[in-house]
């Protein structure tokens, strides 16, 4: 094997789809000398491309599959090699990996549909890629593993040239704006409706009603912007997403983004994804209630979970994620400062979450008072936490939970996503997550392009044998008391089977 003189870099990764060599540190970490020179992504991309450059390493997938731990860490992209282990060493904060999307993906036997699907300009993640370069897949290797269809992994990057030529990445901004000024006309109408007649209880309950709506609408919103499928530059969809969940709502955009990017590249595989890692409050899927049982671990009664749930859903965003972004956005302050680590993104969330309640103190404070204000504040979150919950989890929480596989892209999140039936009605409550298949293959499509793309995705699904679980709403809700019940069945065996000794 010939070996290549590694290049200079510090491997950060951005990414912003314009790099401005006066104002931004360029890969090798030195400010550009120029102020004014500015290049795209794309275009330093292909440049380097074009410098000759002496033959890579070359390695079989058995060699790669070796280096799968923490401290030793790489990745294969389009065929190319990555040694990310310092890398990711570098972007622990407080302890926890930073938000970057390619610091979830799969360890050793990465594939270029995740890295398509988080990335959705994947030049600028190439450019800085570039000095954690160490080599190639030998020719006689394959695309993606051995263990992998190669067939359905090549139909399904097909598709995705197929949306690509339809333009079904692009969005239509009007869409959006209609959808950020339904969540303003919303908010300044409640503010009218007290101003008009006053704060009483009936009062109170109307507009707490508006300010529910508005707020889930906003929930969906900044998801949106989160996957960086409104605007084309990353830059915008980014401080769009810290007005809505900052400003229009009070949390971390940052701390938001942290944990929904772990549950897109590992959907519901145990214990990797947050969203149903929820132990000791509930036990799911067809492994963690055995293990508890079996390990006679009992926080309360799983086989009544699903009257838990019932309980405890008003409080998942008062409690849960208002009060849990506030605590650890205080925290990684706290931190960083400790650390002398620059924290500008940091302050800004902080800033943006303070002037949620600002607002709030402003424009309902002089009608309900300090403390009305307050219980305003999060009866409106007592009230939309339900709604948001069984949305998020009608599509998750029924399906496939298992351990790691190493699936495909395209088969481990169609046997781990579910759909409800599209309406009008039902897309605009959930904010299109009624086509969570469609989203989770292709986290970076504008959320009005899911019902075209459906058909598609259907389709290659009856090909190669998946299903393609689509139901009505109503089912949906009930299947995550159902699957909650039957999980809790399987602790009460393995807990009654294995007495303590």
């Amino acid at each position: 094997m010939e070996f290549e003189e590694k290049p200079e870099g510090n491997g950060s990764l951005v990414d912003e789809n314009q790099l401005d060599l006066g104002a931004k540190h360029q890969p090798n970490g030195k400010p550009g000398a120029s102020g004014k020179a500015k290049l795209s992504a794309r275009q330093q991309a292909n440049a380097k491309c074009d410098l000759p450059r002496k033959s890579l390493n070359r390695y079989t997938w058995q060699e790669i599959q070796r280096h799968n731990q923490k401290t030793d860490q790489w990745l294969v992209i389009n065929r190319k090699v990555y040694d990310v282990t310092g890398w990711a060493a570098g972007i622990l904060v407080g302890g926890k990996s930073s938000s970057t999307t390619l610091g979830k993906m799969p360890r050793s036997v990465q594939n270029e549909d995740v890295f398509r699907a988080m990335h959705p300009d994947p030049d600028i993640v190439r450019l800085y890629l570039k000095p954690l370069l160490i080599g190639e897949l030998a020719p006689e290797e394959p695309n993606q593993e051995r263990n992998k269809n190669s067939r359905l992994v090549g139909d399904f990057q097909e598709l995705r040239r197929t949306l690509e030529t339809l333009n079904m990445f692009s969005a239509n901004l009007g869409f959006f704006f209609l959808h950020l000024a339904q969540i303003l006309i919303l908010e300044a109408l409640a503010w009218v409706i007290v101003w008009h007649f006053g704060s009483g209880w009936l009062i109170t309950m109307f507009i707490s009603f508006l300010l529910t709506v508005a707020q889930a609408q906003g929930s969906f919103l900044q998801h949106d912007m989160g996957h960086l499928s409104i605007f084309k530059k990353s830059k915008w969809n980014r401080l769009m997403q810290k007005f809505v969940m900052g400003h229009l709502k009070g949390a971390s955009s940052k701390w938001w983004n942290h944990r929904h990017f772990q549950h897109h590249v590992k959907t519901n595989i145990y214990p990797k994804d947050p969203d149903i890692d929820k132990g000791p409050l509930f036990v799911l899927g067809d492994l963690q209630p055995v293990e508890y049982g079996k390990n006679r671990i009992k926080f309360f009664d799983y086989e009544k979970q699903h009257l838990i749930f019932c309980l405890v859903s008003p409080f998942v965003i008062p409690v849960y994620f208002n009060l849990g972004s506030i605590l650890e956005m205080c925290r990684r302050r706290h931190w960083e400062v400790s650390n002398s680590i620059p924290s500008l993104e940091l302050d800004q969330d902080i800033a943006w979450a303070i002037s949620f309640y600002i607002r709030y103190f402003i424009t309902f404070g002089p009608f309900c008072g300090i403390f009305g204000t307050m219980m305003l504040i999060y009866l409106v979150k007592f009230l939309e936490s339900p709604w948001i919950a069984y949305v998020t989890q009608m599509s998750h929480i029924p399906m496939k939970i298992s351990k790691e596989e190493n699936r495909d892209w395209f088969s481990s999140q169609v046997l781990a996503t579910c759909n409800a039936e599209h309406s009008f009605f039902n897309d605009w409550f959930t904010g299109h997550l009624n086509f969570q298949i469609e989203h989770h293959l292709f986290p970076t499509m504008p959320r009005h392009n899911y019902h075209k793309v459906a058909p598609l995705v259907k389709s290659l699904c009856a090909k190669h044998g998946l299903p393609y679980v689509n139901k009505p709403m109503l089912k949906a809700f009930g299947d995550i008391l159902r699957a909650l019940k039957k999980y809790g069945a399987l602790w009460k065996e393995a807990y009654c089977t294995h007495p303590e000794i």
